[in-house]
């Protein structure tokens, strides 16, 4: 008995061992599991991220340069640039990105309730909605310089921060539009088309402020409209690319009524994104 006893009681121990061994391997089998996932994750986020850091980075660097061409101009020249830019990026681009913003919402919802053909009309609703917001917008940079007198600014920079403005408001449609675009691509993860037309814009936006500045004597005109030109060059490339390209067949299917519909639900929403980065 006794060494019927120790037997069934050294199986026993045995049988504890292994199913302790057996939960440890599960449990690193799980976290081994669990790391790769992340890691895995992680890849995908970078992947993102790094192009679209680059795209903001390029299209930012539009006003960048061309306040570089007009400190070739001289003091005034670059003071007022300096002044418009800013003046404009607080009045324009950041209200128009902000209420784009929106599309981040609306499209990533459709886009993961597989409503393919949702991503399109939401961005026809955006581009109507941000076009038609750019009207009152344009008309506060065309009256830049009285703005910036009644606030004290000094009376000869924001002459010349309004002559910059007045110019650039064509910019301020094209800019509207580019972010529908870009949030349309976003969500849809296809953000290497937004990198690639973003550098060519960029890469020919040296040469066309060149030319307007200097070859053909805009002086600071012509670097407030190498940038109209520039945000427009980007807005065809990329429309060219949703219009032909196979990856947008089922989210692009082209302009519907549908759009029409539902304005004010998605202007509350993008309003809310636009007072929030404002």
């Amino acid at each position: 008995m006794k060494r019927g006893e120790s037997s069934s009681a050294l199986e026993s121990h045995l049988m504890i061992t292994i199913q302790e061994r057996r939960h440890d391997d599960q449990e690193e089998e799980e976290e081994d599991c669990w790391i790769g996932n992340y890691v895995e994750e992680a890849k995908k986020q970078v992947r993102l991220a790094v192009p679209l850091i680059a795209v903001s980075m390029l299209q930012y660097s539009l006003q960048v340069i061309s306040i570089m061409f007009n400190g070739h101009l001289g003091e005034l020249p670059l003071s007022g640039a300096s002044m418009g830019s800013s003046f404009a990026s607080v009045t324009g681009f950041t209200v128009l990105l902000g209420m784009g913003s929106a599309l981040e919402t609306l499209c990533g919802q459709a886009y993961g309730a597989k409503q393919y053909h949702m991503l399109g009309v939401h961005t026809q609703r955006a581009m109507l909605t941000l076009l038609a917001l750019s009207i009152p917008l344009a008309l506060i940079w065309y009256y830049t310089s009285t703005i910036l007198i009644a606030l004290g600014q000094d009376h000869e920079i924001s002459t010349e921060a309004g002559v910059f403005n007045c110019w650039m408001i064509p910019s301020l449609f094209a800019f509207g539009l580019l972010q529908c675009l870009n949030r349309f691509l976003q969500t849809q993860n296809n953000v290497i088309p937004m990198l690639i037309s973003s550098g060519i814009t960029a890469l020919l936006h040296v040469p066309v402020c060149w030319v307007l500045v200097f070859k053909i004597g805009f002086g600071i005109k012509g670097a407030a409209l190498a940038i109209s030109i520039s945000n427009w060059v980007n807005v065809l490339l990329l429309a060219i690319y949703v219009k032909f390209s196979p990856a947008c067949v089922k989210t692009w299917t082209g302009f519907s009524e549908e759009a029409l519909h539902d304005l004010l639900s998605f202007i509350k929403l993008a309003v809310s994104s636009a007072i929030m980065i404002w």
